[in-house]
């Protein structure tokens, strides 16, 4: 019992002294980290949950009474559980309304219908009074080449010290990347889709 107890001390002091350290180690990172602006957040990859975290950040803002918006490519006029909550609350939204490039399979209306999105996203990247602004699934028109990336990568760049931009899709562009503050890349290790399994509402979509 005696020596249990000497292990169980002995366990106790070496993780007391790797948290101090670690405590230590953090507290230096926070106290370094002084520049306060606004941020250019990137959630690429070919796995599921870059949309989610981009609407957890609006849905964290919109609780600290930020101004938010919402610009959506690729999304088109399907029930939309986060979009449905957040206009309740007051977030504007402008969505593209065309869906999926494999379904409307008409080149021109889709480069149309994300320029008239990216206007929207042109104005909200000038409003010095809009704390967040999340670009829903933008990097699809880069790589379509439905926008122009350097107007896209100009305008960012050229946003209010203040306001945080959050982008999601695959395949975000190296130059996009380059530019950002925050890349998190979504990888997918497994997906019930892949096994046959129906999105369900309200997880899915």
């Amino acid at each position: 019992m005696t020596d249990q107890k000497d292990e169980n001390a002995r366990l106790n002091e070496e993780h007391r002294i790797r948290m101090q350290k670690t405590q230590a180690e953090v507290r230096e990172r926070v106290k370094a980290a002084q520049e306060e602006r606004g941020t250019l957040i990137v959630l690429t990859g070919d796995g599921k949950g870059k949309s989610t975290s981009g609407f957890g950040t609006v849905a964290r803002a919109v609780g600290y009474d930020m101004s938010t918006a919402v610009v959506q490519f690729v999304k088109g006029t399907w029930p939309c559980g986060e979009r449905d909550l957040l206009k309740k609350l007051g977030v504007p939204f402008h969505v593209m309304g065309t869906g999926f490039t494999w379904d409307t399979q008409d080149r021109e209306k889709d480069i149309a219908a994300a320029r008239e999105a990216w206007k929207t996203c042109a104005e909200h990247l000038q409003n010095p009074d809009l704390h967040l602004l999340l670009m829903d699934e933008l990097t699809y028109m880069l790589n379509y080449g439905y926008l122009d990336t350097d107007e896209v990568l100009s305008a960012l760049q050229a946003r209010p010290i203040n306001q945080t931009v959050v982008i999601t899709g695959r395949g975000a562009p190296q130059s996009l990347m380059d530019i950002a503050d925050t890349v998190s890349e979504v990888k997918p290790l497994k997906h019930a889709f892949e096994a046959g399994i129906k999105a369900r509402k309200g997880v899915d979509w």
